[in-house]
């Protein structure tokens, strides 16, 4: 697939993008059959897009060849229906291996993650995401966040790099996102993608709209897709009442959930999905898994998510 379809694939999506949790088995030993079953469950419920290996698939406890196979699984269970974009992180060089480890996998794009530990300058990051883009001939969707922060002239430069596509925000300025928006909108023709990256982005999406930032990631698909589907299309329809409704009753709760563990963006929506009867393992170390109760009460809050769904009936 080259840029221009991926780009015109994701900027108006049917349905939420979709970042599936990597299974493990008993032994620790990552399942590909687990792994395909929720990828294919996830498309069937109406996800635009898979984004394989990323922050909630535990990119930073895979191998490269376990990353290499749960791409290409997830290429096999997507079947040409949604495009597969995948994870690259680590240094410069390791970014670049796992790149095109993605591309023989049969990836569609790249979420480019931001680089290990440490903090670098706008001129060492930008030629660390060029580096990246040169790696293969995968369109490349950037991650702000944490230790890769840009400036409004560097998202520029970025956007006119070939290859680079779009840009992720982790870091919730709203102040900063806006005047990327405008000095890309200013001084780079054509369409740059943007997404909302912060964890539960269903959240904060009413402030990016605000934006024009149209796009998000939603970890609350892996475990309750007709939750997110439902808020996803309420927002494209403008529908008030339902996303008042879905924030009040379920993504603030969830979220102020969520804050009582560390590692919880992954561990609990973990946990979410085998609430669903979906076996995909635990979390690898250095994350740990959810407090007892607070699976109870995830449990809990999912019921509560879907009645609130029966009062649109």
């Amino acid at each position: 697939m080259t840029p221009a379809p991926l780009a015109a694939r994701l900027r108006d999506p049917s349905g939420p993008l979709f970042f599936p949790v990597t299974a493990y088995g008993p032994d620790g030993s990552v399942d590909l059959g687990a792994y395909r079953t929720h990828v294919r469950e996830g498309i069937a419920a109406g996800a635009a897009a898979v984004f394989a290996c990323c922050g909630t698939g535990e990119f930073h406890a895979l191998l490269p060849e376990e990353f290499q196979a749960c791409v290409r699984a997830a290429v096999e269970a997507a079947g040409g229906r949604v495009p597969v974009v995948a994870g690259a992180g680590y240094g410069t060089a390791l970014a670049v291996r796992y790149a095109r480890l993605a591309e023989d996998a049969g990836a569609d794009g790249l979420l480019a993650m931001p680089p290990y530990l440490v903090l670098a300058g706008q001129e060492g990051l930008l030629r660390h995401y060029r580096e990246i883009a040169a790696a293969t001939g995968l369109p490349v969707i950037v991650y702000q966040r944490d230790n890769a922060v840009f400036t409004p002239a560097t998202v520029v430069r970025l956007a006119r790099t070939d290859g680079i596509i779009g840009l992720k925000d982790g870091l919730g300025d709203l102040d900063l996102m806006q005047r990327v928006v405008s000095a890309v909108r200013t001084e780079v023709p054509g369409d740059f993608l943007y997404f909302n990256g912060l964890p539960t982005a269903e959240q904060t999406q009413l402030a990016y709209r605000a934006l024009g930032i149209t796009l998000y990631s939603s970890a609350v698909f892996c475990f309750a897709p007709e939750i997110a589907l439902a808020f996803h299309r309420a927002l494209a329809a403008g529908d008030g009442a339902t996303t008042a409704r879905l924030l009040d009753g379920f993504y603030r709760p969830f979220v102020e959930l969520r804050a009582q563990g560390r590692g919880y963006a992954v561990s609990l929506v973990k946990a979410g999905v085998r609430l669903r009867g979906l076996d995909v393992g635990g979390v690898r170390p250095p994350l740990q898994e959810p407090a007892e109760d607070h699976v109870e009460q995830l449990a809990r809050l999912i019921e509560r998510g879907r009645a609130l769904l029966g009062e649109d009936a």
